[in-house]
C-alpha cells in the first residue's frame, strides 16, 4: 500500500472531502467553481480571470500531457487552487517542458485529488458556487502528513471558508493588469488598437495580432484622454475577474469613449459596456465554465459551440434606451452572451471567441473587429462634457 499526503476541502456550508496532496504544499481559500473542459487545465490555471477561484475539472484525469510554457495564458497561474479527481504524476507530449506536479509547486498551487469531484459539482450546480479552504495535512501537520484531520479541524477549516471576504463587490483587477503599458511585437504594420487590460490573456493579443491589429496594452486605470493620446484606430475592453459592478472607473472610460472608437469587449470588457450605459449585472448560480458552451448568433441563426469562463452577465432589459441589442445568447438558459451598439461601432460578447482552451467557432469575431476599424470614418477628439448616467453616481 502506497501512503499518499492527506488533504481537505471545507466548504462554507459544512460539507467536507477528503482526499489527497499535490502540487505545492499549503493552504488556500477562494471561491470554489467548476470547468468542464476535457483539456487545458494550464491555459485555465494561467487565466487571470480565474483570479480569487479554486477551480473543479470534472474531467477526471488532469496532468497526462505536462506544461508547455507556449500554452501560458499570462505571467504566472492565477488560480486560489485547483481540485481534481485524479492528477498525473507523469506525462507523454513532445511539447511537454515540465510536469503539472512540478509546475504546481514552481508557482505555489495547492490542490486536492482522489474526491468525488461529481458530487462537488452537483452540490455547487444546485446551490451555487460557495468559498472554500483546501489544506494540506503535510503543510498544518509536518510530523504527521499521513494522518486524519479532527473533526475540530474540519470545523475550523470551515469557519475561515465562511469568514473569508466574498468575490462580490470587489474589484479585483489591480491584482491583474499591466503595471505598464506595452506594444506587442507584430510582422507587419496595421491598425493601432488600445488594449484595456482588466486580466488579458495572451491568445486574445495574439488573435488580435493575427487580423492585422497593432496591439497596445495599458493599465486598467488608464484614463480616456491617455487613450486618444495615442492616436488609436480603435478599443478593446479585455476579460478579467472579480464583480464588473465594481470598477466603475472603467464604466467610465468605456463611456467616455462611447462612438469615438470602433470597441470589442469580450468577458468583463462586455459586462463593463453594459454598465456604463446604465444597465444592470448579476450574479448567475454557477456560472459558465468550460470549453462546451451552445450559443446561438441570433443575426445568423447559426449555432456557435463556445469557450467561456464567467459568474456574472448583462440583463439587457436594463439597458436604457435600447442601447445595445442582443446578438447572441446561451441555449442552455437563454443567458445574454452578446451584444451590438445600435448606433454605434461597438459589440460584445460574453464568451471567448479566442477560444484557448476550447473550439474555434467563434473567431470570426476578430475579423469583425478589423473590418469595422477599416469602415470607421475616422472621428476623433474626446468630448470633454460627456458625462456617466446618474444612477453611477461618478
Amino acid at each position: 500500500m502506497i501512503l499518499k499526503e492527506r488533504a481537505i476541502l471545507a466548504l462554507e456550508d459544512g460539507t467536507v472531502y477528503r482526499g489527497y496532496a499535490f502540487g505545492h504544499r499549503g493552504e488556500t481559500v477562494g471561491e470554489v467553481v467548476f470547468n468542464t473542459s476535457m483539456t487545458g487545465y494550464q491555459e485555465i490555471m494561467t487565466d487571470p480571470s480565474y483570479n480569487g477561484q479554486i477551480v473543479c475539472m470534472t474531467y477526471p484525469h488532469v496532468g497526462n500531457y505536462g506544461v508547455a510554457v507556449y500554452d501560458m495564458e499570462s505571467n504566472r497561474p492565477f488560480v486560489r487552487g485547483f481540485i481534481s479527481r485524479e492528477f498525473s504524476e507523469h506525462y507523454s507530449n513532445h511539447r511537454a517542458e515540465q510536469g503539472l506536479q512540478e509546475f504546481m509547486k514552481q508557482y505555489g498551487i495547492v490542490s486536492i485529488s482522489g474526491i468525488d469531484t461529481r458530487a462537488l459539482v452537483r452540490r455547487l450546480r444546485e446551490g451555487g458556487v460557495v468559498k472554500g479552504v483546501v489544506a494540506h495535512r503535510s503543510f498544518t501537520h509536518p510530523e504527521d502528513p499521513y494522518g486524519e484531520f479532527s473533526v475540530e479541524e474540519e470545523q475550523e477549516f470551515v469557519r475561515r471558508a465562511r469568514e473569508h471576504e466574498d468575490i462580490d463587490g470587489r474589484d479585483m483587477t489591480p491584482e491583474v493588469t499591466t503595471p505598464l503599458p506595452y506594444a506587442f511585437p507584430t510582422l507587419r504594420q496595421g491598425k493601432r488598437v488600445v488594449l484595456l487590460d482588466f486580466g488579458i490573456k495572451h491568445t486574445i493579443i495574439k488573435r488580435l495580432a493575427e487580423v492585422g491589429i497593432e496591439p497596445i496594452v495599458v493599465p486598467a486605470h488608464t484614463t480616456p484622454a491617455q487613450i486618444m493620446a495615442l492616436h488609436p484606430h480603435g478599443l478593446f475592453l479585455s476579460n478579467g475577474p472579480g464583480d464588473p459592478s465594481a470598477p466603475q472607473y472603467a464604466h467610465e472610460t468605456a463611456w467616455k469613449l462611447l462612438g469615438l472608437l470602433p470597441t470589442f469587449g469580450i468577458c468583463l470588457g462586455h459586462q463593463i459596456l453594459g454598465l456604463a450605459v446604465g444597465g444592470r449585472t448579476f450574479k448567475m448560480k454557477f456560472g459558465h465554465r468550460g470549453g462546451n458552451q451552445p450559443v446561438k448568433n441570433l443575426l445568423t441563426g447559426e449555432i456557435e459551440i463556445t469557450a467561456q469562463n464567467h459568474g456574472y452577465a448583462v440583463d439587457i432589459e436594463t439597458i436604457p434606451g435600447g442601447q445595445f441589442v442582443p446578438t447572441h445568447v446561451n441555449l442552455n438558459d437563454g443567458s445574454l452572451e452578446g451584444m451590438a451598439h445600435s448606433r454605434y461601432p461597438v459589440f460584445s460578447v460574453q464568451y471567448h471567441p479566442e477560444a484557448s482552451p476550447g473550439p474555434h467557432d467563434s473567431r470570426y469575431l476578430f475579423d469583425r473587429f478589423i473590418e469595422e476599424i477599416d469602415r470607421f470614418d475616422g472621428v476623433t477628439g474626446l468630448p470633454v462634457e460627456k458625462s456617466l448616467p446618474g444612477k453611477l453616481g461618478i
